[in-house]
């Protein structure tokens, strides 16, 4: 016991960004004593608003049921022609919802990490308009992976511990509530203020991510309830929990900073913490269930965010059993982790289907970014390039599905490019809501183009950018640009959408001309909120976890 609260208070030392190795072990402990960790009570029922006992006359606006999975790659799903451990994990109730609606093959993350790719899918604009660039994290997260590069590593991370002092008020204190205050502005307008004005209830369930601080909490962004975690995650189960399966990267410094940080715990509307009931997943479609079933009666708008399939890989004892056929410990558990999703994904939409609002559901499905490097899987993007931190299409590129019976006809295919910033735009024109237009919406309806009244591409160019890396895509020329590397990238996604044959240097006219465009939209971008502190490298070709070639292909990620 005495050594789980040593690691423990280590670990929540780090969490604030205090320097573990200059500290002796009462002085830890006593810093431990002053950040005052949070207390998480048991477990307690979510009383759901109550819908009206009857729909009100006339024609009602569709509900909206949005459904943004964490981490999941390209080819983690079947209908991809893929999934996991070659197929061997089925993926049939993600795989309905692009079947029996409209799969966008082109489909793009806002970015390529998690918390701007969310801010830009609430807000439909692009993060770097509002200074939202990088992922909130405490400063000891930005040191540990900033400072601990892969064992035998040939490319070495970067911590810039100047850029501390230039950190927002509050945000480097030593508390796990600090990282809160590196939020959204309130400012910001979300779906879930706009359908609001349609008189829609909203409901937000899981992952947030985008702050805590004054004004930007869910509750206070247009969510009339909330239930889940507003900074990164949570753990799927306690970490010795009977039934949990888990599986870790000791190569990884994320890894070995989640496991004794990250606690269990939710939250409802901004009560004390309590502890969900079983495995996170699990629990939180139990409660989506019973919010649909409170609101059947009136139009909702239900964000449903699960932190599957982001690490910790945590599995059920049951789901890891039933793939006895997967040798691979951690493959196994990954792959136990999508069987689950996939299988509370299915519940969701049977619910809609029991209650009759299946016909007047507008189902949205994708994931925040790509599949990430760091779980040591190689084949989780393919046939794409690039992990989850990278502007290749691995990173990027995302499963991308609408589903509406009434409107949006079965097995639709769409190719044009299309982005998380069309969402916002998209339900609200399903709902019948204006979006605002005192600000600059980069997102556009999707509807018309996918029933034909409106031709052409909903966008000739979308953008990417995380401190020096960035990248634009103009009709079908992609260009990714490392100014810490001074190195840039070309590929003719017509001719290569893997990204096989950099043309760089044989169209330098091209080049130019994009680096133009990406200069004329960095002009429009606002500075960061707060600083890249690490910048570390993501290969291209290899997972985590595997020796580093001298010549590979790499990234330099900033955070």
């Amino acid at each position: 016991m005495k050594k789980r609260i040593w690691l423990g208070a280590t670990a929540l030392v780090i969490a604030a960004g205090v320097g573990v190795a200059s500290m002796n072990k009462p002085a830890i402990i006593g810093m431990i004593a002053r950040a005052r960790l949070p207390h998480i009570e048991p477990n307690r029922p979510v009383n759901w608003a109550q819908g009206p006992t009857a729909p009100a006359p006339g024609e009602a606006p569709p509900n909206v049921v949005f459904i943004l999975v964490d981490d999941m790659g390209f080819n983690d799903i079947t209908i991809n022609g893929g999934g996991v451990a070659g197929g061997v994990v089925p993926t049939p109730n993600i795989d309905s919802i692009g079947r029996d609606g409209v799969d966008f093959t082109n489909g793009y993350a806002g970015n390529a990490t998690c918390a701007p790719s969310r801010a830009a899918i609430m807000t439909g604009r692009y993060p770097t308009r509002f200074g939202f660039e990088f992922t909130p994290a405490p400063v000891g997260f930005a040191k540990l992976v900033g400072t601990e590069a892969e064992p035998d590593s040939i490319v070495k991370p970067k911590f810039f511990g100047d850029r501390v002092k230039d950190m927002p008020p509050g945000s480097t204190a030593p508390s796990p509530t600090a990282v809160n205050t590196l939020s959204v502005p309130a400012s910001e307008v979300t779906i879930a203020e706009v359908l609001k004005t349609r008189g829609y209830h909203t409901i937000h369930l899981g992952k947030w991510h985008l702050g805590g601080a004054e004004g930007s909490r869910p509750e206070a962004q247009g969510f009339d309830e909330s239930l889940g975690f507003i900074a990164g995650g949570s753990m799927y189960l306690p970490e010795k929990a009977p039934d949990v399966v888990n599986a870790k990267q000791p190569w990884d410094p994320i890894d070995r900073f989640l496991w004794p940080n990250l606690p269990y715990q939710v939250q409802y509307n901004n009560s004390a913490m309590f502890a969900p009931k079983g495995y996170m997943t699990d629990y939180l479609t139990d409660e989506a269930v019973s919010a649909i079933k409170a609101n059947k009666n009136r139009p909702f708008f239900m964000y449903y965010a699960p932190n599957a399939i982001h690490t910790p890989l945590q599995a059920t004892k049951a789901d890891y059993d039933a793939l006895p056929q997967i040798k691979d410990h951690r493959l196994r558990v990954y792959a136990a982790m999508v069987r689950n999703l996939d299988r509370n994904v299915g519940r969701v939409l049977q619910t809609l289907k029991d209650e009759g609002l299946d016909d007047n559901t507008l189902v949205i499905f994708t994931s925040d970014n790509g599949g990430a490097g760091y779980v040591g899987l190689p084949e989780i993007n393919r046939p794409y390039r690039g992990f989850k931190s990278t502007f290749f299409e691995g990173g990027i590129r995302a499963p991308f599905f609408m589903r509406w019976p009434a409107k949006i006809a079965p097995g639709s295919r769409y190719a044009s490019p299309v982005s998380h910033i069309d969402i916002f735009a998209t339900a609200a024109g399903a709902a019948g809501a204006a979006v605002p237009t005192d600000r600059v919406i980069d997102g556009v309806d999707l509807t018309p183009y996918l029933q034909g009244k409106a031709t052409g591409r909903p966008h000739q160019t979308l953008f990417w950018r995380s401190g020096q890396y960035s990248s634009v895509l103009d009709g079908e020329w992609k260009l990714q640009v490392s100014g810490a590397r001074d190195k840039v990238w070309l590929y003719d996604l017509a001719a290569d959408p893997t990204e096989q044959r950099d043309l760089s240097k044989t169209n330098p006219e091209k080049v130019a001309a994009l680096k133009a465009l990406l200069k004329a939209q960095d002009a429009q971008t606002k500075k960061p909120m707060w600083p890249s502190l690490l910048q570390g490298p993501v290969f291209i070709d290899h997972p985590s976890g595997q020796p580093q070639k001298a010549g590979e292909e790499y990234i330099l990620w900033d955070n």
